[in-house]
């Protein structure tokens, strides 16, 4: 078993140096992006000059539409070679995840350790299988940065050895309850980067971020907030059904569904957020900047619950390990 346990950790250590190059070289390509882009105020003057050429207010009306809501440019070498290593960092750190789960003789997240570093892998995971569905490869970085960063925090701080499951996780509500957890949280962590990038969008289309040109290269921000609350309601159904999957194995545990611990009543304040959210931009007509510090605001209720409530609280879901 010790012998699994090291050959996990140098798997880790792997991804992590592999997914350091990648970040690096999302970022190379961002550079790359703002100095082959025209500034958007140059580029609004033309539209609006050619149109006026035509003899149409419309048409400039369109013109600078069509400007300021740009898809992404084609992708460069830095961005190609950047996910071809995100590839092989998740395949390193996927299997440095079922390592764990081998050593352990369970599912690998019984922990904050193993939490952090399955979750981490699923957001990888989604990130990489979304580009089916949508080109996000726009927010390598921001991906990879954050993926890089909390494998560092908790192999540096979280990590404990391969111990016992306590009595109470010993149940197949592990498995259910906590993967869908961390599918939840993938979906919310690419939401919260295309929230990102929708406020400095914005900021890009109204002048006031004249130095950051690569996000000229990015879709527009209609286009990024919708792309992120769709993203958003995929988490929150997931997160429904941790709720309530949640509630069921409390009841299975400790003969009651609700008891008012930390743990509880922050998974259902970060149910309440996202729940906000959706309502609220599909009623209230909150769009633009305030759908977007929501979803923020969200997601940083997730990594607070998994973070401070698991470390400075007390209570029946106290698995930290540490």
């Amino acid at each position: 078993m010790e012998n699994i346990v090291a050959l996990s950790l140098v798997a880790v250590y792997s991804a992590m140096g592999v997914y350091t190059i990648a970040f690096i070289l999302f970022t190379f390509d961002l550079a790359k992006r703002s100095e082959a882009r025209p500034a958007p105020a140059v580029a609004a003057v033309d539209a609006d000059a050619s149109a006026q050429q035509a003899g149409g207010v419309a048409t400039a009306v369109r013109a600078t539409t069509t400007t300021t809501d740009a898809p992404p440019s084609g992708a460069t070498r830095y961005q190609r070679a950047a996910f071809a290593l995100a590839i092989l960092g998740w395949v390193l750190h996927f299997g440095a995840t079922v390592l764990r789960g081998v050593a352990a003789e369970r599912v690998p997240w019984a922990n904050m350790f193993e939490f952090g570093l399955t979750a981490t892998a699923m957001g990888m995971g989604v990130f990489l299988l979304a580009q089916f569905w949508k080109d996000l490869r726009f927010l390598g970085a921001y991906i990879t940065g954050f993926t890089l960063l909390s494998l560092g925090i908790v192999t540096v701080n979280f990590y404990v050895d391969v111990v016992p499951t306590p009595p109470a996780l010993q149940s197949a509500w592990l498995v259910i309850h906590v993967l869908v957890a961390t599918l939840a949280t993938a979906f919310f962590a690419i939401g919260a980067g295309l929230s990102v990038m929708q406020l400095l969008r914005t900021r890009r289309e109204v002048r006031k971020a004249e130095g950051l040109r690569f996000l000229d290269t990015l879709p527009g921000s209609t286009t990024l907030e919708s792309l992120a609350y769709r993203v958003n309601v995929v988490g929150f159904v997931f997160w429904t059904f941790t709720l309530i999957a949640g509630a069921i194995w409390a009841e299975r545990a400790w003969g009651r569904y609700w008891g008012w611990d930390t743990k509880e009543v922050w998974t259902f304040i970060i149910w309440t957020l996202f729940a906000g959210y959706i309502h609220a931009r599909a009623t209230r007509g909150w769009r633009g900047d305030r759908s977007a510090w929501l979803a923020i605001i969200g997601f940083s209720a997730v990594i607070f619950n998994y973070t401070v409530v698991n470390i400075a609280f007390k209570g029946l879901h106290s698995y930290s390990g540490l």
